[in-house]
């Protein structure tokens, strides 16, 4: 099975960046399954229920999210009844939404976690603890496992993986925007990059206008950060499980940018 994870998407810039380029992603690697994570793509800030549905349309079959779940409020109205979108797992009991779900696309499946890292993020649940619960509990009925694992701490992201290793298909690191250059399939079997990157402006900082957020490092004045409307880049990865065991037989990083259409 192939499944294709895409990067944090950045407000418009980012959206406009996954409609162009899905066409051609999908041609070229065909995969069973897409999921992308989601947190960001409304102005930056969450997301609605009409970009959902805009993903959906597109040919994304789930959506992870992160840190900034809860910013724009409309959330609520929905996220209990979209079984396709998932926030992280390690947010106290009786918070709205679902940690894990099932996406299936035709006779594939794929289960997906979403955890969120405590270093230098809000002090949730501890992530390792639920990746224990939730990870064993999915394997009895799950072959292929996804965990999206929204962090800011490079070493904090690694550890997940070495702790996850074997039991989940992949494990992906979202949230700093930046794609990381260590993709690796570790040893027993488990698809590993720390970073995906972004889908969204390169021309900005992290994908927000640049001038304000010079203008906060500069002044530690409060700013108001909006989203770049540069030139689009896209970072995501494609993993190859295999069909008998569950565990990754590769993992390839792709960026695009536009105007420079390459792949590696």
């Amino acid at each position: 099975m192939k499944v294709l994870f895409i990067g944090d998407i950045v407000g418009q810039t980012g959206r406009k960046a996954l409609k162009e380029s899905l066409p051609q992603l999908k041609s070229k690697y065909n995969p069973d399954i897409i999921i992308a994570n989601g947190e960001n793509a409304a102005s930056g800030r969450g997301i609605t229920a009409s970009i959902a549905k805009e993903f959906f349309d597109w040919g994304i079959h789930g959506l992870t999210m992160g840190n900034h779940t809860w910013d724009n409020k409309e959330i609520f109205d929905f996220i209990d009844d979209e079984p396709r979108m998932i926030r992280p797992a390690n947010y106290p009991p009786g918070t709205p939404g679902r940690g894990y779900t099932v996406i299936k696309n035709g006779n594939k499946e794929l289960a997906i976690v979403n955890l969120m890292g405590r270093t230098f993020l809000p002090p949730l649940d501890c992530p390792f603890r639920a990746a224990d619960d939730i990870v064993d509990q999915l394997r009895k009925k799950n072959k292929f496992i996804l965990v999206d694992f929204h962090a800011e701490a490079t070493s904090e992201k690694i550890a997940m993986g070495w702790h996850l290793d074997g039991r989940a298909s992949m494990v992906v690191g979202t949230h700093t925007h930046v794609q990381s250059n260590d993709d690796i399939v570790l040893p027993e079997g488990t698809a590993y990059i720390t970073d995906v990157g972004m889908v969204g402006s390169r021309e900005g900082v992290l994908g927000m206008e640049r001038d304000a957020v010079l203008r906060k490092f500069k002044t530690q004045l409060p700013v108001r950060f909006q989203v770049c409307s540069g030139k689009w880049q896209f970072h995501a990865v494609v993993a190859d499980l295999d069909n008998q065991t569950g565990k990754a037989k590769s993992i390839t990083k792709i960026r695009l940018l536009e105007d420079q259409w390459t792949m590696n």
